[in-house]
This record gives structure tokens, sequence and C-alpha cells, in this order.
């Protein structure tokens, strides 16, 4: 099956490669129609690893995925062939004690596609369990879907920080996680977000919802904004979504005595924290990894209007095109969110 390859660090090609696909009884096969590129995916390409995940051989990338059902296990009853569907990509071992706990999230069990030596989904057709497959309404498009994804992120980010409405929330980092952070919080309940970055590209992008003021900390320092915007008292909800080191330098300063911090993003450099400073406004300390439970909500918000992900899709590329695309995403215009690939039916 023809699919992109990370084949190792630096080197990607198009070309045929055999992949897993036998038909469980709980399972579905999709056409995939749609594929965004993550970061994850960029990293994969430019550096080879993400931690203590190595691309030791070739790899299919791409875990942001939309299609179409074509087949059905004989014990999947709530799908049809011709279906549209999103997928989560992450499927954990139902009996392991964080399945059982409701965090499968971070069960060590869990296979999530393009993940190292898992592979991705930038192919034509892909079996995946039916629970963890979620009908498209007719009014959310392949593009929508293949945005739920990294909009689940900002869901469980919302979902950690305990939001009450009319909360103020202050996040750090305007790509795209940032984003859906701030969309999550606000369909959370939080009055307004204000979000900071350098980029005053992605500032505007993120200005333009309603809600979401954009602070551009290379002319005002974000806390200066904050406590402007909240008479000095500071932002309910803390997100920390850069994954910059330097951002943990005057987060504490952010948060009202209180309240949260919930960190997304995932610094590659050590940082360097306050603890008696966060011990003295006793704020609450929360992380994301990935998401759990949060799937099918993320994709009801976008469903019922409530968040609209449309103006975050910078461009699409035809799968002919995808290693350009890939090249364009490491290139990291600053006008860019999210960049699709579509795949010919």
């Amino acid at each position: 099956m023809r699919a992109l390859i990370v084949e190792r660090k630096n080197v990607l090609s198009l070309r045929d490669i055999d992949l897993p696909d036998t038909l469980g009884p709980r399972d579905v096969r999709i056409a995939i129609d749609t594929v965004g590129i993550c970061a994850s995916d960029v990293h994969y390409y430019t550096h080879g690893r993400i931690g203590s995940y190595v691309v030791n051989e070739p790899m299919v990338l791409g875990h942001e995925a939309a299609g179409t059902i074509t087949e059905i296990g004989a014990e999947v009853h709530n799908f049809a062939p011709g279906d549209r569907v999103c997928m989560e990509p992450g499927v954990p071992d139902g009996n392991s004690r964080a399945a059982k706990l409701g965090i499968y999230n971070v069960d060590p069990a869990v296979r999530f596609w393009a993940t190292p030596p898992v592979h991705g989904v930038l192919t034509a057709s892909v079996v995946h369990p039916a629970a963890y497959t979620y009908k498209l309404p007719d009014n959310v498009s392949f593009a929508e879907g293949a945005m739920i994804e990294p909009f689940a992120i900002g869901m469980q980010a919302a979902t950690r920080a305990r939001i009450v409405p009319g909360d103020v929330a202050a996040v750090i980092g305007a790509g795209t996680i940032g984003i859906m952070v701030a969309l999550a919080a606000l369909a959370g309940g939080c009055s307004r977000v204000l979000i900071a970055d350098f980029s005053a590209e992605k500032l505007t992008i993120a200005g333009r919802y309603s809600g979401i003021t954009p602070v551009n900390i290379a002319t005002e320092p974000f806390r200066a904004a904050v406590a402007r915007e909240t008479a000095g008292w500071g932002a309910d909800v803390v997100f920390e979504a850069s994954g910059s080191a330097k951002a943990y330098g005057d987060i504490i300063d952010l948060a009202r005595p209180g309240g949260a911090l919930v960190l997304v993003g995932l610094p590659v450099d050590p940082v360097t924290f306050a603890v008696p400073e966060a011990i003295a406004k006793e704020l609450r300390i929360e992380t994301v990894f990935r998401y759990a439970n949060v799937f099918d909500r993320a994709l009801a918000l976008v469903a019922a209007g409530k968040v609209d992900l449309k103006p975050l899709v910078s461009a699409t590329f035809p799968f002919e095109d995808a290693i350009a695309a890939f090249e364009r995403a490491a290139a990291g215009r600053p006008t860019d969110i999210k960049l699709q690939i579509r795949i010919p039916a």
C-alpha cells in the first residue's frame, strides 16, 4: 500500500509498504480522506526521535485523520459502510490498570499512530477498533474531522483545569495547540482568554476569535497584560502550551492566588520553577498527556457550532505532494496553523 514514510532522520518517501490489514470482529476498515500534519510528525522527520521514541526503522506518519468506513467487523453494529468518521489514534490495553481507572491516555501499553514502532495513517486505508472511531455528523467536513484530534488536546487541558464559568484564562503559545486550548477554554466556560506569543501572524489568527485577546510578548510582558486585564488579580487558569523552558520564568506571576497552572507543552530543555512562590499562592498544578474520554465531546462541540476549526486550516495538499507539505511544515511559516493532506479515493 502506498504511504508517506519517514525512512530515517530527514528522509521521507512516498512508496509501497506492507501494513497490518487484518479486520478483527470489533474493527472497522476506513478509507482515509484527510490527514493533518502534527508537530510530532514533523519532529520525527527532522530529528528522528521524540524523547525515548526513536525511528529505528521506516514508519508511516500521520495520526490526525478522517475518512469513510468501507467494511465492518462481525461484532460491529453501530457503524455501516459509507459512514464518515474520525478516529482517536491511541488504542490502550482495555485490561490495564490505567484503562480501568479511566486514564487510558497514560497506559504504558497504548499503541498510538505514528509513534515508533506503530505506523501512522498517511495511506489509503487503515483498520481501527470501532470503539475509538466516531461518526461525523453531516455538517462536519473531513477537514474538520481530522482537526478533532488536536482539539481533543485542548479539551483535555480545559477538563484538567476544572474551569468555573466566568473564569479568565491565560495561554502561553499561539501555535496550533495553544489556539486549541484557548478555544476549549472558552467552550468550557471561560469568559475570556488572553493568549501570548512572539508571532504577530499567529496572534492575528487567534485574535479573530471572539473572546480571545492576543498579547504580543515581543512588545509587552505577558504578566503586565494579565495584570492590566484582571485588575492586578491574575488569571484563574494559566495554560502553558508553548513548550518553551523560558515560559516558566514568570509563569507563577500570571496566576491569581489559588489559581491553576495547566502544563500542556513539552519543553526539551530543563525548566526552572519557583516552588516557594507556587506554594505561597497555593497554586494547583495539572499536567496534560494526549487525552482520554473527550474525543466525542470535542466532536460534539464542533458539530453544534460552538467551536469553529475551519479558519485554522492554512493549506491542503494532494497526497502526491505530501513530501512538499512536510517540507513546508518543517519550515515553520508563521502564517501556518494546520496543514492537511488529502488522499484520493
